[in-house]
């Protein structure tokens, strides 16, 4: 039986960790309810992230992923505890974390181009006509959209268009990506090929990424670490998981490995019981 790199008190995945990029401390997030108490929605969650990391976070619906997404991308503040990003507290949204969300965020009336342009001139102010516009090609050439670069939203596919957010993120060379459940609303064949051209392009640009997922067999794909949470309310850290395939990863041979499968089932076994535990 393998051994999985797993840690159930989340305190002390910090001393495990790699070099922290982002640090998660003791975070806190909690709203006000009509009867005056307060509803807790993520309690002592603590985790660092590597500067080239590449982690998945998974857990049941409600269980606070996509609020501890947002609170790293400066779009919600925590109630208590500390979010710092290369040292710096995050307090506000910023061109150092850029976010992909699942149902793309794409201007309709402006082409794919002008949705990628949009970010490049919003955020590289100081940079020339010529590199900008050198930007915007390397991008598009980097998810295979030259041949739509001119076209509008409502003419490509709900790939395409995803993948235009993905260009439009990168584009303005930002710390960390955030993607929320971004292969979620694409058809099986479609998301199988878009997971491998994001792939491709972290193995070959390395950053931080954090990924909210559903999808454990996306995760272990995908990820350096498994971010495995606990059910809200109070919801927590379960468990981290190291994934043991080096990159560049081939789908194909990793599922038909012992390991996959090991780490799978120990995933789902998590998951299946706090699942279980609602009912």
């Amino acid at each position: 039986m393998t051994k999985f790199t797993s840690f159930p008190n989340n305190a002390t995945e910090r001393d495990v960790s790699p070099t922290g990029f982002l640090e998660i401390e003791n975070l806190v997030k909690s709203y006000p309810t009509t009867d005056g108490d307060e509803f807790v929605v993520l309690n002592g969650v603590n985790l660092t992230v590597g500067e080239n990391e590449y982690i998945s976070v998974i857990g049941h619906s409600g269980c606070g992923k996509s609020t501890l997404l947002k609170i790293v991308a400066g779009l919600e503040k925590a109630t208590s505890g500390s979010v710092r990003l290369d040292g710096k507290e995050i307090r506000k949204p910023g061109a150092e974390r850029m976010m992909v969300f699942q149902h793309y965020s794409l201007l309709p009336w402006l082409t794919v181009r002008e949705n990628i342009r949009l970010a490049v001139d919003e955020v590289l102010k100081d940079a020339k006509r010529a590199e900008k516009i050198s930007i915007v090609n390397e991008h598009l050439a980097m998810v295979n959209l030259m041949a739509a670069a001119d076209k509008y939203p409502d003419e490509i596919s709900g790939g395409m268009k995803q993948r235009v957010g993905i260009a439009r993120a990168l584009a303005i060379r930002p710390k960390m990506l955030l993607m929320d459940e971004p292969f979620g609303a694409l058809d099986a064949l479609t998301r199988g090929k878009l997971q491998r051209q994001v792939l491709d392009i972290w193995e070959n640009h390395r950053q931080a990424v954090m990924m909210i997922t559903h999808d454990v067999d996306e995760a272990i794909y995908m990820s350096d670490r498994i971010v495995l949470m606990t059910n809200s309310p109070a919801a927590t850290i379960g468990e981290i998981l190291a994934v043991p395939f080096e990159h560049p990863r081939d789908r194909a041979s990793m599922r038909n490995s012992k390991e996959y499968f090991e780490l799978r089932n120990h995933a789902l076994n998590f998951l299946d019981h706090y699942f279980t535990q609602d009912e």
